[in-house]
């Protein structure tokens, strides 16, 4: 049987809960991604991630956030046992803001902060 449940609030044995709040603290969209060409490993709430040059994304979401002052949380590395010291993916809004429908990352390695691809890409966004 196939079939829709809404609900305000839902009682449990500890007690009741508003669903607002049950969507509260997760992630409303994340991503693993080969930083080399944007190419998507894994994906939640992601349509697709643009690779824009070296080091440098777009994550597109398939449902926009509700206004752009959302929070994302990133790391990346190589992968392999291949060095990657303080590898770094970061929001790249000097260059382009967020907005609800995509977050702009631009990931570099240790040193000056030349930009860098990287085998492995994560992002998780919580609106």
């Amino acid at each position: 049987m196939a079939g829709t449940l809404i609900a305000n609030t839902i009682n449990t044995d500890t007690g009741l809960f508003s669903t607002n709040n049950a969507y509260q603290g997760i992630a409303k969209a994340w991503v693993n991604f080969n930083g080399n060409n944007g190419s998507i490993y894994k994906s939640f709430n992601v349509s697709s991630v643009t690779y824009v040059g070296t080091g440098q994304y777009t994550i597109n979401f398939t449902t926009a956030m509700s206004d752009a002052n959302y929070a994302v949380t990133t790391c990346c590395g190589s992968g392999g046992g291949s060095a990657s010291s303080n590898a770094v993916l970061m929001l790249n809004d000097y260059r382009i803001a967020p907005t609800t429908s995509a977050v702009s990352l631009l990931s570099s390695g240790a040193g000056g902060g030349t930009a860098q691809n990287f085998n492995y890409a994560m992002a998780a966004i919580f609106d």
